[in-house]
């Protein structure tokens, strides 16, 4: 019997055994010097107690030990690859708490093996869009480094390729600061430096930065807000997240279009937006732009590199914020975000 194959359980039934045999031996000596005629219905009864005590015991233990083979094949199979194995803790009592932790420690391996196996996904994406993002420009340089070494090449032509040399360079080292600003908001390793910054001042500034750029183009940056607006910021950085989506509608309207930039205070939030009159964000895309290296089949905008927007997303939460976005083709779009208006304030 495998229950008694239990070094405790058996030493406990030989116990058991023990006692009631020295009980009822001292009890049957008694009697049977005492009250003779009583002496065998004594030992019928005791018989039959302690027959009824050991087969309880016996049912009982073996009902565990069979609880505990179910729970270490499940354990194994669990050890063997199927992470879908648990141990059956219905019922209340110790062994069940102890059931419990075990398929709960189950559950957290399994979210751990989860999120390595999206963290490796999420790498291997990472590293083909980057092979994908810096073999354009590179192929550009060699074309045009293979060009500017013909002897025969006019200075005007040497200009031309050096100018356009450098502008690959530069979409390469965007792509690199941006990458590196991203991995370190992810990792949490950049301490923001916040301090109490006038909205008004920032979008002023934000429109100087684009203003030469919007009048090359024929376009409009229009600003609208109170003065007195203030919101607990690190300056620098949130102000590169709102110019990446001023840079945005930049990249997407057309001609005469006009960008406003619009702000104000709500009861629990402050707001900022950027609309556009552009062309709008096809329905298909909206759900997709805060991707990173994303690009729509549907944008005309082929030097862009698909991580301003989810940077400037992910700047934005790290101060506690949120942004969403409306289009509609043709129309325009708007990015909306709110942050939590401080306690210091």
């Amino acid at each position: 019997m495998k229950i008694l194959a239990n070094k405790e359980i058996k030493n406990l039934f030989l116990s058991l055994s023990l006692v009631f045999g020295v009980t009822f031996l001292l009890a049957e000596v008694f009697l049977w010097l005492s009250y003779r005629r009583l002496s065998l219905l004594l030992l019928i009864l005791f018989l039959l107690a302690g027959g009824a005590v050991w087969a309880v015991c016996f049912v009982y233990f073996n009902r565990q030990n069979q609880i505990m083979e179910q729970a270490i094949l499940q354990i194994n199979a669990y050890l063997d690859g199927d992470r879908n194995a648990r141990i059956e803790c219905d019922n209340e009592g110790e062994l069940y708490r102890l059931f419990h932790s075990i398929n709960s420690l189950a559950a957290v391996l399994n979210a751990h093996a989860d999120n390595e196996l999206r963290e490796k996904e999420f790498l291997k994406n990472t590293i083909s869009d980057i092979s994908h993002q810096l073999k354009t420009p590179l192929a550009a340089l060699n074309i045009y480094n293979g060009l500017l070494q013909d002897e025969d090449i006019e200075v005007s032509s040497v200009k031309e390729f050096a100018n356009l040399s450098e502008q690959e360079l530069d979409r390469i080292e965007v792509l690199v600061q941006n990458l590196l600003k991203i991995t370190k908001l992810d990792a949490g390793s950049i301490a923001f430096e916040k301090e109490i910054e006038n909205v008004a001042d920032m979008m002023q500034d934000l429109e100087l930065h684009f203003v030469y750029r919007a009048k090359q183009e024929q376009k409009e940056i229009v600003l609208s807000g109170a003065d007195d607006i203030s919101l607990f910021c690190d300056r620098d950085w949130l102000s590169e997240a709102i110019g990446n989506i001023v840079k945005n509608a930049l990249d997407h309207t057309e001609k005469g279009d006009t960008i406003h930039i619009k702000w104000k205070a709500l009861p629990s939030a402050v707001q900022i937006t950027v609309k556009d009159n552009g062309c709008g964000i096809h329905p298909e895309d909206l759900h997709h732009i805060f991707k990173r290296f994303y690009r729509s089949r549907f944008s005309k905008d082929t030097q862009g590199i698909g991580l301003g927007l989810p940077l400037a997303k992910a700047i934005i939460e790290a101060h506690g914020g949120l942004i969403e976005v409306e289009s509609e083709l043709g129309i325009g779009t708007s990015f909306i975000m709110n942050f939590p208006i401080p306690t210091k304030l």
